[in-house]
């Protein structure tokens, strides 16, 4: 955690003041997302970054619970809540595995994380756990073994090293969709922009599980 949690600290600024690359497509997931809210919806990002999305979703649910890794990134999302007057998003620092609830959610958000972890099925075996039946997991992940990117697996472990790049796994839309689909969800919408790399998907909890999913908060 914490060679991660450095990686980030080094870059928040920087990444905080650099603009959203594809506007319309950021608010498309966005408005896309918003058609599964209701007044009362809790929520759980992972990977929240500076806290940009889910302040612009805040006036629209109930709670957000938002956690990072890096706590120069949560530093600026909580200036970011405090210059908007926003009172309903809690920031907490954590490894996106290591977060723990008190009680099932309506919502678990990752954007831009999946593809940054050694091992994406475990979390999403988690996530499945922390949702409530009928629960919706959105995600927004880049598939690079998809594009002419999947070199970079040849580069990525020195860049690595080096302390140029996070880790970096490289994986394919049909391979992510597979991992939702064994954990128990059921894909219920999936877009990617014409230009993009990123899958933005929204998986569903079935309302009647079954007791082999499990029921662990932590």
């Amino acid at each position: 955690m914490q060679q991660i949690a450095r990686f980030w600290d080094r870059h928040a600024r920087r990444y905080a003041d650099s603009p959203i690359a594809d506007i319309p497509s950021y608010e498309h997931k966005l408005q896309k997302t918003r058609e599964y809210f209701h007044a009362d919806t809790r929520i759980l990002e992972l990977g929240c970054g500076t806290g940009s999305t889910a302040l612009l979703h805040a006036s629209f649910v109930a709670h957000i619970l938002a956690t990072d890794v890096s706590a120069k990134m949560l530093e600026i999302a909580r200036e970011k809540a405090t210059a908007l007057a926003i009172d309903n998003v809690s920031f907490k620092q954590a490894e996106a595995c290591d977060v723990e609830i008190a009680e099932p959610v309506d919502m678990v958000m990752t954007m831009s994380l999946l593809h940054l972890l050694a091992d994406k099925e475990a979390l999403i075996k988690k996530i499945y756990c922390w949702l409530k039946p009928g629960g919706v997991f959105v995600s927004s992940t880049v598939c690079l073994a998809d594009s002419r990117w999947r070199y970079i697996r040849y580069v990525a472990p020195l860049a690595r090293k080096l302390g140029l790049m996070p880790l970096l796994k490289i994986f394919s839309e049909a391979e992510l969709k597979g991992s939702l689909l064994s954990a128990g969800f059921e894909i219920d919408y999936c877009w990617k922009p014409q230009k993009g790399m990123a899958v933005f998907m929204v998986a569903k909890k079935p309302q009647v599980t079954s007791t082999s999913a499990g029921t662990a908060l932590k």
